[in-house]
């Protein structure tokens, strides 16, 4: 790679003014003759320096009228404009620069300059079109040059201008990118270091979050002075925050003259998640589907960590490796499996086996990493090749949970020197003894590593790569990449929608999800005239088989965001594009073949230029409005960067895996009446008060009874230890008296429990959780979803009901009642509804489950009541004669809201007569008790 100084003139002769334009950077495809290792240690010397000399504005005898970034943020998506104002104060002419730092995962999308009156406008085209253009403009003399340069996080965006005294010049460049979630909050980075003092300085921040905004803070590294001076206004969906120190407050001290504004501007939120199946968005033709569950069980995990302990690791970089090993370590829990390989020139294993992290072993592992002594080679070859073998030994011995997530975690700062030192052999290599359950996690120390490689070969492996910049801080680095990674939730995530209403669907197969961090996934709209769009996704948790489903409607997002000022454009639109290039530029690092390779990259291309995206491949022309003049933004190649350099890509998933077998193609949902097909009448229902609608299928008659308990009463409703099935249901109180003077009562959770699998399934009014003895994962109604797990199917209908079905022989379905939520005296409460066919053993009983076996029920003698609407009469059952009432019940399976009337004879005194005990025999302690019956 050849570094080449280009250094033109633009003439502007018809102003009778001089502009000279510089540009320092690499053009990608040509070759260099300097060692590259050489080339490497220079680097980081330059990235280092880069980095403290970093100004906003450059030049002497400069004033800075105004500096001002705006950031709008609309569902994730950030588009970002620096804006500057600067004048040639002095009495010569000179150069005056304006760099800007930004995310490296960001595309550049405009830049604009006025000179003097004379305006400059970007325009992204394909790179080859563009340096053409360029070349005509600096054959002629008339050149300029902007050029992105390499840290860990950031890039630096540059340009000089070269410029007569007393020139008025305005800078503006816009930038956009994708919020990424990790550890559970999405991260907003300003690099702001003017380099001096600006009159007008302001920083404006907009969030517009649909779903709402659960939290937002922010943060800077300015000093204590700097505390206090950031403003901020939210409401439940939107936050504006503003930074606007005066001069005075910008300076470092009281009489200074420079600016302490020097560092990051952070803002961080995350929004409000009201479920586990994700949120839908549709706008402007396209739609975003984000997953980001929680309240779910981490997966077991079996990690190999394999760390260069080389020469070059010497000193800070393994001092804070250790360090961080150590907090790593104790991080492991009894169900997760490790081991550790170090390597040099000889690969060597902690244990060769996997062993659970359990207290002793962590610790004997701690002292074993605090004993290495780096030196020798680099063979990176065989330390991966054993770490894999180790896994699959584990896995073929069936000595981990086949649920459990299977990873590498390679920590390197160098090239193979010793072995199998060619990297493709290598990428080939680990490519074919990887199971597909295995992921691969690169972590290259320092700038003195061949970063491209780590990145390709984890990504090839359904892994990710970061670079650690080797500081102080490369501690705190590894750990906090460990945590992204250290709380596996789901495996095998697939997310669906109707083939006939989409397009263009970016990558919907995910290897796993982390907690903390977020799927997304984007496409287009087909033009039907549905006005719903729905997701179906698919997953495997730690003990349990899912099935999400997400509903929106197409044209609400577009009303909302019409009144939204600061809303990004089009946001639905530019994020399908986004993530479409990132996971195109992946596949082409990738591509298998020079014609594949040539395919991608033209598709790349298509995108970038449609969606104004700066990228590897493409390139800023920035033209006078009469196109006479030109400058080039371009993204030069990092020869240890390869054509990806500055991506931080969402890890894509590119395997052709089927959805697993338990995955059943999405049916309508069914109506709550439907009940598992179970007929219409041969329900038995307890609603309301709670009021037990008993169905008798040989009688053909229905009969009633209420339960006078207290409000935390747990009443036994099926008790059966021959099936090992029991169903509890908990009593909640309203909020006041009725007007008799008594306070109702309602079931306000229902619990079924599966006593050979210790799983427990718990409907309240807030959620439904489920658990067994090792671990507990929560659903909200707000979302439709299906569970299972160990014989057990959970059908969940959003804020409707909830179907428990055992081995398909035991069903219970829950309904739920909302009420106004400033009634003064309702509650939300919960109905169930038990088919009479259920397959009970002989063993049942509880307040529902002893009409297994129908009583011999008589009723004579109806006559008119006291009350003419209800019929008396008198009825003979189990050797008792009791007065009863004929009246009307609510069965809501078909009207949530008004429900259908059922015609039932009711038995008074809580069913004294009708059921076999008193019924505070039916009191149970826990929500997973069985009858105890003297």
């Amino acid at each position: 790679m050849k570094t080449l100084p280009l250094l033109a003139l633009l003439l502007l002769g018809q102003w009778g003014h001089c502009f000279e334009f510089i540009i320092d950077g690499e053009w990608e495809g040509e070759t260099s003759g300097l060692d590259t290792r050489h080339e490497r240690h220079k680097r980081a010397i330059l990235t280092s320096e880069e980095e403290e000399d970093f100004e906003a504005i450059r030049g002497d005898d400069i004033t800075v009228k105004s500096y001002k970034v705006e950031s709008r943020i609309t569902s994730r998506f950030a588009h970002t404009t620096v804006r500057s104002s600067v004048v040639n104060s002095g009495s010569k002419a000179q150069s005056i620069g304006f760099n800007v730092q930004i995310p490296k995962r960001a595309f550049i999308t405009n830049f604009t300059m006025n000179v003097n009156g004379i305006t400059f406008t970007g325009s992204v085209k394909e790179k080859t079109v563009a340096r053409n253009l360029y070349a005509q403009a600096k054959a002629r003399g008339k050149a300029a040059g902007i050029v992105r340069t390499n840290s860990q996080d950031m890039e630096t965006f540059k340009t000089e201008v070269h410029v007569p005294p007393g020139s008025n010049i305005q800078f503006e460049l816009h930038y956009q990118e994708m919020m990424q979630r990790k550890l559970g909050v999405y991260e907003h980075s300003l690099h702001l270091q003017p380099g001096r003092l600006v009159p007008q300085f302001q920083v404006d921040v907009y969030i517009y979050e649909p779903n709402g905004i659960s939290f937002v803070q922010t943060t800077n590294a300015f000093g204590e002075r700097f505390i206090g001076l950031t403003k901020m206004n939210t409401t439940k969906e939107k936050a504006h925050i503003v930074f606007k120190p005066n001069v005075e407050q910008q300076r470092k001290c009281e009489n200074c003259t420079d600016s302490g504004v020097d560092g990051l501007f952070r803002v961080t939120y995350d929004v409000s998640r009201d479920h586990n199946a994700g949120e839908l968005q549709v706008s402007d033709g396209h739609f975003v589907q984000f997953f980001a569950p929680s309240s779910l069980t981490p997966l077991p995990k079996n990690i190999v960590f394999v760390i260069d302990v080389s020469g070059s690791m010497w000193g800070v970089k393994m001092k804070q490796t250790v360090e961080a090993m150590q907090a790593i370590l104790d991080d492991l829990t009894m169900d997760d499996y490790f081991s550790i390989v170090d390597f040099n020139h000889n690969v060597r294993c902690w244990s060769e086996d996997l062993v659970p992290g359990s207290s002793i072993q962590v610790e004997e592992a701690k002292s074993y990493i605090r004993g290495i002594k780096p030196n020798g080679g680099t063979n990176i070859n065989e330390a991966l090749m054993k770490a894999v073998q180790m896994l699959l030994k584990a896995s073929n011995q069936r000595l981990i949970d086949p649920r459990s997530v299977s990873m590498i975690i390679l920590v390197s700062d160098g090239d193979p020197t010793v072995g199998e030192i060619k990297l493709s052999k290598i990428q080939k290599n680990v490519k074919r003894v990887m199971k597909e359950e295995f992921s691969l996690f690169s972590l290259g120390i320092g700038f003195d590593v061949d970063y491209d490689f780590l990145e390709r070969i984890a990504m090839e492996n359904r892994g990710m790569a970061q670079r650690i910049l080797a500081n102080h801080a490369a501690s705190e680095q590894l750990r906090s990449f460990y945590r992204q990674v250290s709380s596996p939730l789901l495996r095998q995530i697939t997310i669906q929608f109707p083939e006939e209403a989409v397009s263009d669907v970016t990558h919907n197969r995910f290897d796993k999800f982390f907690s903390g961090s977020e799927l997304v996934v984007a496409g287009k709209l087909r033009l039907t005239e549905e006005t719903t769009l729905t997701s179906f996704t698919t997953a495997s948790a730690a003990s349990m088989d899912l099935t999400l489903e997400t509903e929106t409607e197409i044209g609400e997002l577009d009303a909302k965001l019409a009144g939204q000022q600061h809303s990004v454009t089009g946001f639905a639109r530019q994020m399908w594009a986004y993530i479409t290039v990132n996971q195109l530029i992946s596949e082409r690092s990738l591509a298998p073949t020079a014609a594949k390779k040539r395919k991608i990259t033209q598709r790349i291309l298509t995108l970038a230029v449609e969606h104004q995206f700066v990228t590897p491949l493409t390139a800023l022309l920035v033209e006078s409005e009469d196109g006479g003049e030109r400058l080039l933004a371009d993204s030069p190649k990092d020869p240890k960067q390869g054509c990806c350099s500055g991506m931080t890509v969402p890890t894509p998933v590119i395997l052709n895996y089927s959805p697993p077998p338990w995955v059943q193609p999405p049916t309508p949902r069914p109506l709550p009446s439907q009940m598992d097909g179970s007929k219409l009448d041969q329900i038995t229902i307890v609603e309301n008060d709670p009021h037990f609608i008993v169905h008798l299928p040989r009688a053909q008659m229905d009969v009633c009874f209420n339960i006078d308990s207290e409000p935390g009463h747990i009443l036994n409703l099926v008790s059966d230890p021959g099936a090992g099935v029991v169903v509890n249901g908990q009593l909640v109180g309203a909020k006041g008296p009725r007007a008799d003077g008594k306070t109702s009562t309602y079931f306000g959770a229902i619990s079924m429990y599966y006593q050979p699998e210790g799983l427990e399934v718990t409907a309240s009014t807030e959620r439904i959780t489920v658990r067994d003895s090792h671990r507990g994962h929560s659903f909200t109604w707000a979302a439709t979803a299906n569970i299972t797990q160990d014989g057990v199917k959970i059908s969940i209908v959003k804020e409707s009901h909830v179907t428990v079905s055992v081995n398909d022989n035991i069903r219970v379905m829950v309904l739920l009642h909302r009420v106004w939520k400033k009634h003064p005296i309702n509650v939300d409460y919960l109905g169930i509804y038990v088919p009479t066919d259920n397959q009970y053993s002989p063993l049942v009983d509880g307040l529902i489950g002893q009409f297994s076996v129908e009583p011999e029920v008589r009723v004579y003698n109806p006559h008119p009541g006291a009350d003419p609407l209800k019929e008396e009469a008198t009825m003979e059952v189990k050797g008792h004669q009791l007065s009863v009432t004929r009246g009307w019940q609510k069965d809501y399976r078909q009207d949530r809201k008004q429900g259908s009337d059922v015609y039932c004879w009711f038995v008074h005194n809580s069913g004294k007569g009708f059921i076999d005990h008193h019924y505070t025999s039916y009191i149970v302690p826990h929500s997973h008790s069985f009858l105890q019956l003297a």
